[in-house]
């Protein structure tokens, strides 16, 4: 197995407790195996048993951390014959043992597959890391549509669930039904006040809550985010019907921890832009006719090279049809949408799309400082636990401290000459930056969250590649996150209504939870009823029945166009050869793992290996018509030993990965949407030479 600081992770699924008994598969994803190499530059270490390790066997904090003894151990972190471990690749999840110490197999999984979905493309950099971990967002990181949805799906699992969880529990202190608690804070508010010790009070409270974790739920009671309503701060039913999960805002069934919020941040997202086409386009506006057809104009912001992918060059851009409704709107009604026309168009266009890198990097960063902090309140191993909770009471403390020596009158007039200052000594502030910008150039950074009183905290994805590289140092590649396509189950979530410090009894929170036996029978009356009528059945829009009979033509398109790829394959095309694979068959599961994955090189099906020689202790990736043997032994020819490898790169030599995709990223979507499968990816590899691999 490769050495610590490189990670190796496969998207390839596990097969649920609803699936049939496992079976052989052919599918040839290309993405099943991603392999990261995050930066080798030298740092500091974090005082604990790994602090005597050298920097050049651990270059940044999480690369110590992985390799640290721990005494509480999971399969993952124990290593005793030195062999490679299988711990339930393809297996059923009841049946992988626990894998990390101190933490559940669906948080840990939890993690995994929300870092599948936030991973696009890493580089390997000899930056020194300020703030002792790697896996940072580069600043020269490409704005794409797909990245820009990550983000704010990350967003939302992370800021608006917890600002929503944070309202709840305002909701449920005003609203009185929990007497004794609210009874207690106002009790509280009223002595700090009439002392005028309001905000030493406040602050206090926010230290004890950061250093002295069992206070949280003795002063938050926890409770289901959807079983509290915003308004009254009592029970309501689940806007889903059911409680089938905790942490959701609609309490959603969910198969595996976590996927009911992953499934509301997608919706969310869709939500959004389908509300921005609507309004682009001026839905309902009006008359409300849709215009019989639509002219788009071609646009540059298109990413790739449409010319030399046939499929993709006859798909017309998405990103356009929100404007070409527009154009068609405003000529409906009497305008001139033309470029030659509206001098504005092109420039607000081109700069619209300019300021969206740094509207996604700023959505990245608000959800990395949120991450963060809840990571340094509530540390997962391996990270130290104390730590930084006690750095963040420390930057409180002083404050507590100004607070009971300092007035009211003081602090206002200390907070006014602050304002006055900020306003009208601009030329004092300027020449003081730049006088830091001379003699301290990275003091901006240093100032950074991440650099100062959080440094060391982990971010999510920062968290999850130092589980994964513990399992790498071990020899024991975590199982990737379980999946199915089976629907989860209609049935609320184990929940006992004796532990929730709600104003409800037990009754009313199982009706809450629970959905209404009689409404469900009725809908089934109704549905009977309305089946057996056929003067109720509803009737279907002409554009219903348009917009299916053009799903249907479109994926008989694709499917005769994907066909003929195979005949373009043999004759040379390399967009064909690219496209082989990338549709594949339904039903079929994949059971690539822990060191063998499918994918396809040059159009040929074969296996990626991650492995290490056998005449040399050296790491490699490579790609061959076998797999290797289970123990990672790459044979002599550097394959299954039957077929010589197609290419074998060092792992020290790689110096950036890519996820792309088979098809055009227009064609993806087209593709998706007429066949109803997913579109495998592909893995680009570029060796420090500048030489690339697919």
């Amino acid at each position: 197995m490769p050495m610590p600081g490189y990670v190796f992770r496969d998207g390839g699924p596990i097969p649920d407790s609803q699936l049939m008994e496992q079976q052989e598969a052919s599918h040839n994803a290309t993405s099943q195996a991603e392999l990261t190499r995050v930066s080798t530059s030298n740092s500091s270490t974090f005082n604990t048993p790994t602090s005597s390790a050298s920097e050049a066997a651990h270059p940044t904090d999480s690369h110590a951390l992985a390799n640290a003894e721990h005494d509480e151990k999971g399969a993952a972190q124990i290593n005793e014959d030195g062999k490679v471990k299988n711990l339930g690749w393809n297996e059923h999840p009841n049946e992988v043992p626990d894998l990390v110490g101190g933490l559940d197999n669906e948080d840990l999984w939890t993690l995994v597959r929300r870092f599948n979905k936030q991973m696009y493309h890493v580089k390997a950099t000899k930056a020194p890391l300020l703030g002792g971990l790697d896996l940072n967002i580069a600043d020269e990181d490409e704005f794409s549509p797909d990245k820009l949805r990550a983000n704010v799906e990350r967003l939302y699992m992370t800021v608006i669930i917890g600002l929503m969880g944070f309202g709840k529990h305002i909701a449920r202190l005003r609203s009185w039904r929990e007497p004794r608690r609210t009874g207690a804070f106002a009790a509280v508010y009223a002595l700090a006040w009439i002392f005028n010790l309001l905000i030493p009070t406040f602050f206090t409270s926010i230290i004890v809550l950061i250093v002295y974790p069992p206070s949280r739920p003795l002063l938050f009671p926890p409770a289901p985010l959807a079983l509290v309503d915003s308004s009254t701060g009592g029970v309501q039913s689940p806007s889903a019907g059911v409680l089938g999960s905790h942490d959701s805002a609609t309490g959603a069934p969910e198969k595996h921890k976590g996927e009911a919020v992953e499934q509301e941040a997608s919706n969310f997202v869709s939500g959004i832009g389908s509300i921005a086409l609507s309004s682009a386009t001026g839905k309902h506006d009006q008359a409300d006719r849709e215009p019989e057809s639509l002219t788009p104009d071609q646009g540059k912001h298109e990413q790739g090279d449409p010319e030399s992918d046939p499929l993709n060059k006859s798909i017309p851009d998405p990103t356009r049809l929100a404007m070409a409704g527009a154009d068609a709107k405003d000529s409906a009604q009497g305008g001139i949408p033309s470029v030659q026309h509206d001098k504005t168009k092109k420039p607000m266009e081109d700069a619209m799309w300019t300021k969206m890198r740094p509207v996604m990097h700023v959505i990245g960063d608000i959800s990395d400082g949120w991450e963060r902090f809840g990571n340094a309140l509530s540390p997962t191993p391996p990270f130290p636990k104390d730590k930084p909770r006690l750095m963040l009471a420390g930057v409180l403390a002083p404050i507590v401290a100004v607070s009971l020596l300092t007035t009211s009158a003081v602090f206002v007039k200390m907070t006014t000459l602050s304002v006055g200052f900020g306003f009208f000594g601009d030329p004092l502030i300027s020449r003081g930056i730049d006088l830091l910008n001379k003699n301290y150039p990275d003091w901006q950074r240093l100032l950074e969250l991440r650099n100062s009183i959080l440094k060391g905290v982990p971010t999510n994805a920062q968290l999850t590649v130092t589980l994964l590289r513990t399992g790498e140092a071990n020899k024991a590649p975590l199982p990737p996150p379980p999946s199915s396509d089976q629907p989860p189950p209609n049935k609320p979530a184990s929940l006992n209504g004796d532990d929730l410090a709600l104003d409800a009894s037990n009754e009313e929170i199982h009706a809450a939870i629970h959905e209404d036996p009689s409404e469900k029978g009725e809908n089934i009356d109704n549905a009977s009823t309305t089946g057996s009528d056929t003067t109720n059945k509803p009737k279907h829009h002409h554009g219903e029945r348009i917009l299916g009979l053009f799903k249907g033509t479109t994926r008989t398109g694709v499917e005769t166009k994907l066909g003929l790829d195979k005949i373009r394959a043999k004759a040379g095309s390399a967009a064909a050869k690219n496209h082989l694979g990338v549709l594949p068959k339904r039903g079929e599961v994949d059971i690539s793992g822990p060191v063998n994955f499918r994918g396809r090189h040059h159009g040929h099906k074969g296996w990626i290996h991650l492995s290490t020689s056998a005449t040399s202790d050296i790491p490699t990736v490579s790609w061959s018509k076998d797999p290797v043997g289970s123990d990672g032994d790459a044979g002599e020819n550097g394959g299954g030993g039957k077929e010589k490898a197609a290419f074998r790169i060092p792992i020290e030599e790689i110096q950036e990965l890519k996820k792309v995709g088979g098809l055009g990223w227009k064609a993806k979507i087209v593709v998706g949407w007429a066949t109803g499968r997913t579109v495998a990816d592909g893995l680009e590899i570029v060796d420090r030479g500048g030489k690339t691999w697919k």
